[in-house]
């Protein structure tokens, strides 16, 4: 009788978290571009017509229409997607999404809008005001969000330099 041969050991997972997928959006970044950092060399983020002014820069990529990056003193500031983006949170949560929807996961303090009427506003995250990368949602008249910002303040906000 022939002794079995050795079996081979099982390969198990990294304990590691996998990367974020590639249009998902965090409070850390979306893709290859990360907030605080200086976008990377080889990067498909570029200035392609967007406005650009002493203060910041605004960039975009064709592998994300309807989302753009600010860039101020050489690093990434803010990254924001607007309604038609393919990009969401990891929630789910994307342009588009009701009021209710972002408030069951992002319960954030509401403040009015500065550039349309209400019932339009912000959702912001709590620590943003401490310079952390949070998340602000803009929520339009019609109850739905226009905009997700992930960023730092000031910038998480509109910025009137770069407009």
């Amino acid at each position: 009788m022939t002794p079995a041969p050795p079996m081979a050991p099982e390969k198990t997972a990294p304990a590691s978290d996998p990367a974020p997928s590639a249009t998902t959006l965090t409070p850390a970044g979306l893709g290859d571009l990360r907030i605080g950092q200086a976008v990377p060399p080889d990067s498909s983020w570029a200035e392609r017509g967007a406005q650009a002014s002493d203060v910041c820069r605004v960039l975009s990529s064709p592998d994300y229409p309807d989302a753009y990056a600010i860039v101020e003193e050489g690093k990434v500031r803010r990254i924001s997607i607007s309604k038609g983006s393919k990009v969401r949170l990891a929630e789910g949560i994307g342009p588009g999404a009701t009021e209710a929807a972002v408030k069951k996961h992002f319960p954030y303090p509401a403040t009015p809008h500065k550039y349309v009427d209400a019932p339009a506003k912000y959702l912001t995250a709590p620590d943003a005001a401490d310079g952390t990368p949070a998340l602000r949602f803009e929520i339009g008249s019609d109850g739905t969000v226009s905009q997700i910002h992930a960023g730092t303040m000031p910038v998480l906000g509109y910025v009137e330099a770069c407009s």
